[in-house]
């Protein structure tokens, strides 16, 4: 594993889930959370997002899938934060659209350390063979809390794909995990630190800092006060 890898174990009455991430990784993952759609899920966001996820959770599924969606999203979550660590050289902000037929998607991401969810999708469909749909919110929300950053996912555009939205709403946020939250170092920014405010920590850089706030001010955002 890389320098930027977590193991998070996460045992509650009624899950025992643990996960394994390397955010330098090539996309393989190894999956067993007893849901099938979704494993295929959490295979999409390695597969897109070039991380290496080993996943393994037992829950309570004789009852339903909640718990064991919901804890994973929490562990998932841990292990992002984890991993991350002080995020130096980490973009804050990312988006990223994804089109699957007539459906589009658009999830933004900031990792502004503070948690907080917007999930406006309109699902057609209560469930995909047996995966309940509401638990897609419920995913995104113990991820979000755990890995302290925000997210807001929109359905921009529905049409007969929509009751699918777990796959086509999670490929977004594989695309995030790669350039905006897990993997992607900014050449540009280097060893800066993504400050809550907006500004550049440097430590020993001064030339490359003064690089970045000239590029953001080509781009129209106000430099640091």
């Amino acid at each position: 594993p890389s320098m930027r890898s977590a193991e998070v174990q996460r045992n509650t009455l009624e899950t025992q889930i643990r996960v394994i991430l390397d955010l330098d990784g090539s996309g393989t993952s190894r999956l067993a959370t007893g849901v099938g759609f979704f494993d295929h899920m959490l295979d999409q966001i390695a597969r897109h997002g070039m991380i290496d996820l080993d996943i393994e959770a037992k829950g309570d599924l004789h009852i339903d899938a909640h718990h064991t969606v919901e804890d994973v999203g929490i562990a998932l979550g841990q292990a992002l934060a984890k991993a991350m660590g002080d995020k130096k050289g980490l973009r804050r902000y990312g988006h990223a659209y994804v089109p699957l037929d007539e459906a589009l998607a658009r999830v933004v991401v900031d990792l502004s350390g503070r948690p907080g969810l917007v999930f406006e999708v309109p699902f057609v469909r209560g469930t995909i063979g047996e995966f309940d749909v509401d638990l897609v919110r419920e995913f995104f929300q113990g991820l979000v809390n755990h890995a302290a950053m925000t997210v807001h996912v929109d359905a921009l555009r529905g049409g007969p794909h929509l009751g699918r939205a777990t796959k086509w709403v999670g490929a977004p946020l594989n695309d995030l995990n790669r350039y905006a939250v897990c993997c992607r170092r900014d050449e540009l920014i280097g060893s800066a630190r993504p400050r809550l405010a907006g500004r550049m920590e440097r430590e020993g850089d001064t030339q490359n800092a003064i690089r970045v706030d000239l590029l953001r001010r080509a781009a129209g955002h106000p430099g640091p006060s």
